[in-house]
């Protein structure tokens, strides 16, 4: 369940620049507000509820680890996102400081960052012709 909502918000993240310079601005206000409003209010409520360090039970999931990387790139969009959500704050310090997750997290490991601007046009043409 966590881990389909959070492909719902990601496919958004994903998507945003490829959206018409014009309206990108009005389109990061809808993500920014999906994600403050409705998905982090909701994994704060589960983390909060049921008081374990992981989203499902006290057991590392998939569903922590996808929550995380929404986490990283809502950060790349605007980085005070978890400004009103000190438990995602803890989760995400928490998660990220797994040793395989931290490595794989350091500067020149193979996590991508968002798309380069001088990306866009390539990857409209593959998408889109």
């Amino acid at each position: 369940m966590y881990v389909e909502a959070t492909m719902d918000l990601n496919d958004l993240i994903m998507r945003h620049p490829m959206q018409p310079p014009e309206g990108r601005e009005k389109n990061l206000a809808l993500i920014v507000d999906k994600a403050t409003n409705r998905y982090f209010p909701a994994y704060e409520k589960v983390l909060k509820d049921h008081g374990q360090d992981y989203l499902v039970g006290n057991q590392f999931s998939r569903a922590d680890v996808q929550v995380l990387e929404t986490i990283l790139m809502m950060e790349e969009m605007k980085p005070d996102i978890l400004a009103k959500f000190p438990l995602l704050q803890g989760f995400k310090a928490r998660i990220s400081n797994i040793p395989t997750i931290k490595k794989f997290l350091q500067p020149g490991s193979q996590r991508k960052s968002k798309i380069e601007e001088k990306m866009v046009p390539q990857v409209m043409k593959i998408f889109y012709g």
